[in-house]
């Protein structure tokens, strides 16, 4: 007789994030329409109904995974915002670039680079989604902290601040996408020419101005 494998019982949250994690890590390897419920499943190691009854639909749960990546996102931008240095302007814009490489949407790569893996978007329309939902939230996370850091001590030198800023973001990731060998050092003159920031080889009292950017 086939032994029953005992089931563990688990919070309806914990197993919801469980499902949603577990989504997450085979839309890394195997991208978005090549993953099943059965795929999922396995991954946990619970029947396929029990993850049904907490998805209820891929698309539901495409869209708890997209939500899980943009969090991820905006929560690592709040953090190196907490991080900075005031008056290390080439190390804020350093990391910032490199937090933008950490969370590139990518199509064809389908190993998990980080801890919080991204979806093989082999769909146009759940990459853009991911830009648009990823450049919102990180637009009221900047409104939110370096952006009013910033104007409290110096003179904001741009206008329409909110949209220069998705400009900015819209920006970086559509160079990496087109050109991955870009250098961080090309992208960080940019951050630095579109905000009005002093270059990186300005020295002496003119640093003042770049420390709370």
């Amino acid at each position: 007789m086939e032994q029953r494998r005992s089931r563990t019982v688990k919070a309806p949250d914990e197993r919801r994030e469980e499902i949603v994690a577990a989504a997450r890590l085979m839309f890394a390897r195997q991208g978005v329409r090549a993953t099943t419920f059965q795929h999922i499943a396995n991954e946990v190691g619970v029947a396929r109904s029990l993850v049904y009854h907490y998805a209820r639909s891929m698309d539901l749960l495409v869209d708890q995974v997209l939500d899980a990546c943009v969090q991820d996102f905006a929560d690592e931008l709040r953090a190196w915002d907490a991080a900075r240095t005031p008056g290390d302007i080439d190390g804020a814009v350093s990391s910032y670039v490199q937090l933008f490489r950490r969370n590139m949407p990518h199509r064809i790569d389908g190993e998990a680079r980080t801890a919080h893996p991204l979806p093989r978007f082999d769909d146009a329309g759940l990459y853009v989604r991911y830009l648009d939902q990823s450049i919102t939230a990180l637009l009221d996370v900047l409104e939110e902290t370096t952006i009013p850091a910033y104007a409290a001590r110096h003179t904001i030198e741009i206008t329409h601040v909110r949209e220069t800023f998705a400009m900015l973001l819209h920006g970086i990731i559509g160079l990496m996408r087109t050109n991955p060998a870009i250098g961080d050092d090309v992208l960080a003159d940019i951050v630095r020419q579109t905000l009005r920031l002093a270059p990186a080889t300005t020295r002496g009292p003119a640093r003042a101005l770049q420390g709370d950017s």
